[in-house]
C-alpha cells in the first residue's frame, strides 16, 4: 500500500514538473528568441545578412517584431559607424605624411567630405523615420512620401561612401589606403543593409506599424 502511494506520489510529482518545465521552456511572443529570431530572417533580405543581424541583434528587445523599429534601428547603426568613419579620416589628415604623394591627401580630403554629407543624410533619414506619420493617416501619401525621402537620403548617403573609395584608386597601394578602404567598406555594408531594411519597410506600407 505504501509502495503504490508512494508510486502515485512521485508520478504526480513528475507531471507537475514536466508541465512547468514545458511552459517555461516555450518561447512567447516579443521573447529574446522571437526577437532575434525576426532579426535574422528580415536580414536574410540584405546583401550581407549576417553583418546585418551582427549589428542589430544586441537590440532585439528594443526592435521586438516591428519592421519599423528594426528600419530605424539599423538606420542609428549606420549613423554611428559613420560618424565614426568621418572623425577617423579627419584624424588621420592632419596626422598623416603624404611626402612626395599629394594624391593621399586629395583622396583623404574627399574621403571626409563625403562622409560629412553621408552623417547630414543619414541623420535627416532617422529624423524622418522618428516624425513618420501613420501608414493608413491621408491615404497613406504623407507616409509614402516621407519614407520616399529616407528612401533618397539613405541611397545619396550610400553613394557618398562609395565615392570616397572611388578616391583611391589613383593612390599608390600602401597600409594607409588599404587600412581607410577597409574601413569604408566596412561602413558601407552596414548602409547597405539599413538601406534595404528600409526599403522593406517601405514596400509593407499600411500593414506595417510606425517606429516608437
Amino acid at each position: 500500500m505504501n509502495t503504490t502511494k508512494s508510486m502515485t506520489l512521485f508520478q504526480l510529482s513528475l507531471i507537475i514538473f514536466l508541465f512547468f518545465f514545458t511552459l517555461h521552456s516555450i518561447p512567447t511572443l516579443g521573447s529574446p528568441t522571437n526577437d532575434a529570431d525576426f532579426i535574422r530572417t528580415s536580414c536574410g533580405t540584405t546583401l550581407y545578412p549576417q553583418v546585418c543581424y551582427t549589428s542589430l541583434s544586441r537590440y532585439a528587445s528594443a526592435i521586438q517584431n516591428n519592421p519599423a523599429q528594426l528600419a530605424k534601428v539599423a538606420i542609428s547603426v549606420s549613423l554611428a559607424k559613420a560618424r565614426r568613419m568621418a572623425a577617423y579620416v579627419s584624424d588621420i589628415s592632419r596626422q598623416a605624411d603624404y611626402g612626395a604623394d599629394p594624391r593621399s591627401a586629395a583622396a583623404l580630403h574627399d574621403c571626409f567630405s563625403n562622409f560629412d554629407e553621408a552623417v547630414d543624410q543619414i541623420h535627416d533619414s532617422l529624423t524622418q523615420m522618428r516624425q513618420l506619420s501613420s501608414p493608413a493617416g491621408s491615404g497613406g501619401g504623407s507616409f509614402l512620401f516621407q519614407m520616399s525621402n529616407v528612401q533618397t537620403w539613405m541611397s545619396a548617403a550610400l553613394t557618398d561612401e562609395e565615392t570616397c573609395t572611388d578616391g583611391f584608386e589613383d593612390v599608390a597601394e600602401g597600409p594607409l589606403k588599404t587600412d581607410v578602404i577597409k574601413r569604408v567598406e566596412n561602413v558601407k555594408k552596414v548602409t547597405s543593409n539599413a538601406l534595404a531594411l528600409v526599403n522593406s519597410f517601405a514596400q509593407k506600407g499600411a500593414g506595417a506599424p510606425t517606429p516608437r
